[in-house]
């Protein structure tokens, strides 16, 4: 039988049903005369400082850390300036607006992309956990950090794919006459290049400017991606033995960089981060001196103000705002999590947000230079040149321009597309890391290149759909489904579960204590407020005026829509399907079902630090804030006097509530 004092220790020290705060790392001694003493479990080496002391030093977690804080910043800013800003970011303004995408797109960065990426940084370094195992914050949205993997899994299959493509064009920079820049025996009869004159076939053929098709769009069409206009309605064809060999090339070159974890993938951070914005800033200087600059650069920048009273535009921008940086798939999740304790995030999260701003609009005036100047060759409109997808954009319209190039234009397509597959690699490496440190985190015995490799073959197989005749349906389905409609959905119920479930007060609490800053009022607000209800308006909204799935002229069938609202119902139901594991996991350990579901909501044993000196000054931080409250758990530990090394000073039977300090 445990005295009164024995169990007011048990309730400062132990989550009910879940084990020690210290998940192991702390002993609980009880001395003979009833009186208990706390020590911390001495664990292979203690820091030299404290646990709490210099960034650059290891900490006692077991876990891999970057080497120094500027690979860290790197490859962040490698996952988030990818493909998304190049050809993703332009597409997306081209259709809602040009220039008055900008606004919605600025203001959706600063008030929910911004303060999201600050969230996940947070959580990840305050309990070096992925994007599953921390949601010991709340167990009872497990769920969506299984649904965020599902999501990035989607996305990682068709992103690589895309990879591959950029592979393709890459190689065949080299050939002594760039092969999209002349029609040849694969093109129809209304190809032109920058050989043909153009009225007079427009006077033979009897069709206008914009029924023409210029060499670079049809041999993206017809030769790379050998697309089937028929799209979906006659089934899969057999992928292409090129495109498979540039996809198997894409997979080893991540497995490479990811086999040995952050130490790997951090070392080429410096040249996926790097090296593209050289390209970027090449092309713009080559894209502003060519004919017709100047008109696709006024496209950009003059805003449509109706524009921004469609509801469409703003759920873009925060599809957009998603993609370029990463938020909600996880990702930035595990990246924080190999961080040290101390590290400063809310100086990152400030640098890459603005970074990743700069480097869409870098992107989008050196885009619509380009687009500018094909207009003008073709003869049409700005927003007539790119009649497919986004992968037109720097598939058909980059090339097309890059083939009418007098000087060297091999050596730009080279830069080029090199440029595109290291973009690809910074963003891809990210989203397939997120995967392995699920798997790691929860099979930590399994080697790390072994997991990688399985990861990278399974993910290869799938690719396989994505380059198939059909590949470029598949993709817009799987990105529209599988991608953008479910991490809006999980990134609501993300938010709502820190910051209303734990707590926005419980949740600056813990950024006191990991970064010794105050939170101030508009990350709050935006945290509490703006983004959960903002998201459920534009999300609800823009469903409900929803026109049916396209993938340029092709309209998918019912039958493929009904396979793609399947794979987002699959992944928001991982939601309830884990809430009901957490609590079967917790129905032996609790008097009631209702005492098991609540338990759910209560923050598990690995929501703390893991080094075990600074776990206990996270506790003693806990208690010297809620020393007047009434024990309960992690949200009320014990008061100051109790969180020490020895409390067999207290008086045997005393009242907890008591100021013994």
């Amino acid at each position: 039988m445990k005295s009164p004092l024995q169990n007011i220790v048990s309730k400062a020290l132990f989550w009910k049903g879940e084990g020690t705060i210290n998940s192991g790392r702390e002993d609980t001694k009880t001395k003979e005369d009833g009186k208990v003493e706390v020590t911390v479990a001495q664990q292979q080496s203690s820091s030299p400082s404290g646990g709490a002391g210099n960034e650059g030093e290891e900490e006692n977690t077991g876990r891999d850390q970057w080497a120094n804080p500027i690979e860290f910043l790197l490859s962040c800013i490698a996952m988030s300036v990818g493909l998304g800003n190049v050809w993703r970011f332009p597409f997306v303004a081209l259709e809602n607006g040009g220039g008055a995408f900008l606004i919605p797109y600025i203001l959706v960065l600063m008030f929910i992309g911004k303060p999201l990426y600050y969230m996940e940084l947070i959580m990840g370094q305050f309990c070096s956990a992925g994007s599953v195992r921390v949601w010991g914050i709340v167990p009872a949205f497990r769920g969506v950090g299984y649904g965020q993997a599902f999501a990035t899994w989607c996305v990682v299959t068709y992103y690589v794919s895309l990879m591959a493509l950029t592979v393709y064009y890459f190689f065949a920079s080299f050939s002594s006459v760039l092969p999209w820049s002349m029609c040849g025996d694969w093109s129809s009869i209304t190809c032109v290049d920058s050989t043909t004159n153009r009225t007079v076939l427009e006077e033979a053929l009897g069709v206008n400017a914009t029924s023409l098709t210029s060499a670079a769009e049809e041999y993206f069409t017809h030769v790379v991606l050998n697309l089937d206009p028929s799209g979906l309605d006659n089934g899969l064809g057999l992928p292409g033995w090129r495109l498979t060999l540039c996809l198997v090339l894409s997979w080893i070159i991540l497995f490479i960089v990811l086999a040995k974890g952050v130490q790997s993938s951090g070392k080429a951070a410096y040249f996926t981060a790097l090296f593209p914005y050289f390209v970027l800033i090449t092309m713009l200087i080559k894209g502003a001196t060519l004919p017709g600059a100047l008109q696709g650069v006024l496209y950009f920048i003059k805003p449509r103000w109706g524009k921004l009273l469609e509801p469409g535009v703003w759920y873009a921008a925060v599809d957009q705002s998603f993609f370029s940086l990463s938020v909600g798939f996880g990702s930035i999740i595990m990246f924080s999590s190999y961080n040290p304790f101390r590290h400063n995030v809310y100086r990152d999260a400030t640098i890459i947000s603005i970074t990743d701003t700069l480097t869409s609009l870098l992107a989008g005036f050196t885009t619509f230079c380009i687009l500018g100047h094909l207009a003008d060759q073709l003869g049409v409109k700005v927003e007539e040149v790119v009649k497919g997808g986004g992968t037109s954009l720097a598939f058909v319209s980059y090339p097309d321009v890059l083939g009418r190039f007098d000087v060297v234009p091999q050596l730009f397509a080279v830069l080029f597309f090199l440029m595109l597959f290291t973009l690809g690699v910074g963003s891809a490496s990210a989203l397939t890391g997120c995967i392995i440190t699920i798997i790691r985190d929860e099979l930590p015995h399994i080697k790390k290149w072994l997991v990688t490799l399985v990861v990278c073959g399974v993910g290869f197989l799938l690719g396989l759909f994505y380059i198939t005749p059909q590949g470029q349906f598949i993709l817009e389905l799987i990105n529209y489904y599988g991608g953008g409609f479910i991490i809006f959905i999980l990134t609501v119920l993300e938010v709502i579960a820190v910051q209303w479930v734990y707590g926005v007060q419980k949740f600056c609490r813990d950024i006191e204590f990991m970064l010794k800053r105050k939170t101030s009022l508009y990350w709050k607000f935006c945290w509490a407020f703006l983004i959960p209800v903002l998201l459920g308006i534009i999300f609800t909204y823009s469903q409900a005026i929803a026109k049916p799935l396209k993938a340029g002229s092709y309209e998918f069938s019912q039958g493929a829509i009904d396979f793609g609202i399947s794979l987002a119902v699959f992944a928001c139901m991982l939601v309830p399907i884990f809430f009901i594991v957490e609590v079967y996991k917790r129905r032996n350990t609790e008097p009631t079902f209702l005492d098991a579901v609540k338990k759910t909501f209560v923050p598990a044993s690995d929501w703390c630090p893991k080094d075990p000196v600074l776990r206990q000054e996270y506790l003693n931080f806990l208690a010297s804030q809620n020393s007047n409250v009434e024990l309960e758990g992690i949200d009320n530990p014990m008061p100051p006097v109790a969180s020490v090394n020895d409390i067999s000073s207290m008086e045997k039977g005393a009242s907890p509530h008591s100021d013994n300090s």
